[in-house]
């Protein structure tokens, strides 16, 4: 039996899939299998990947249902204990699957083992996860998971591994959740499990890549995952500040898409002593001094600032 089940769902992702794989095959660790859910691509991306894989892989072939479909299928074809997860647009570096088993080693009773990251902004400019929490070189226990993660979350979809046992304890993905499915599940881990830090950045998230499921519209969706947890948030102070700045963030862009129904509802829902000064500035400004703030946004991450 493989250590680690590497999963991961693979849709339409031709230009990067094989840089993925490749930063696989290199990992100093190699107690691990691989099961590659096809989420119905369209494109090249299984041929592109068919000279690279060897006997450790097993590809899953399924019509387009979505990446929680995808992750949950390649999960449940898993024979590892602990589940790595990697999406198919994104790199891991030499020792990422070694540094989450030496975690995983220190902790072992924690629910979510999550290594640190640096983000892919653009081809040429990538820099380091920003968390609201202090650490140093050691591996943690993070005190706070939600307060700690107010700013950026602390897990992505392929910095972290758990147990295939802690997955199903809390439910496995959200197949009614379009976009967020990843968020929902660190939630709910995060609400029952500890969840353990190693401060060395081990993998790079890609945040440009055009088709990333990322970018899409699906606001109805991200409004669903944050008000699944209303009864957890009434006794969880963290959580609720967590959530209001995810309402507040959700708000700014359903006033960008001109959903005004769902804007209004969302600030109705937010208690504003969780925002911070400029926060609670940029709720009330105008849909087109916001647009022009996430243009001077795109400007600024084009040219590497």
């Amino acid at each position: 039996m493989p250590f680690f089940s590497v999963i991961i769902p693979l849709y339409n992702k031709e230009d990067f899939v094989e840089q993925t794989i490749n930063s696989l095959l290199h990992q100093s660790h190699i107690d691990y299998e691989v099961i590659i859910v096809n989420d119905g691509s369209t494109d090249n991306s299984v041929k592109k990947i068919e000279s690279l894989i060897d006997n450790r892989f097993k590809i899953i072939n399924q019509k387009n249902l979505g990446a929680s479909h995808a992750r949950n299928n390649g999960i449940k074809a898993s024979k590892g204990n602990y589940v790595a997860l990697l999406d198919a647009d994104d790199f891991w570096h030499g020792d990422h699957l070694l540094e989450l088993k030496k975690l995983i080693e220190k902790f072992p009773s924690a629910g979510l083992f999550c290594n640190n990251y640096e983000v892919k902004r653009n081809e040429d400019f990538i820099t380091s996860a920003t968390f609201n929490f202090s650490f140093s070189k050691d591996y943690i226990i993070i005190k706070d998971f939600f307060e700690a993660s107010t700013i950026t979350f602390i897990p992505t979809s392929s910095s972290v591994a758990f147990l295939k046992s802690t997955f199903y304890d809390v439910g496995t993905y959200n197949i009614s959740l379009r976009t967020g499915q990843d968020i929902d599940l660190w939630i709910k881990l995060g609400l029952k499990y500890k969840v353990a830090f190693n401060p060395k950045i081990t993998m790079t998230y890609n945040i440009y890549d055009d088709n990333s499921l990322s970018k899409s519209k699906y606001n109805s969706d991200r409004y669903q995952l944050i008000n699944n947890y209303n009864e957890e948030e009434k006794t969880n102070q963290s959580l609720k500040k967590y959530l209001d700045i995810n309402r507040y963030a959700l708000a700014l862009r359903c006033k960008i898409n001109k959903e005004v129904t769902l804007y209004k509802l969302l600030k109705s829902e937010i208690n504003f002593n969780n925002l911070n000064f400029k926060q609670k500035t940029l709720i009330n400004c105008p849909k087109s001094f916001l647009k022009g703030i996430k243009l001077f946004q795109q400007f600024l991450i084009k040219h590497n600032i």
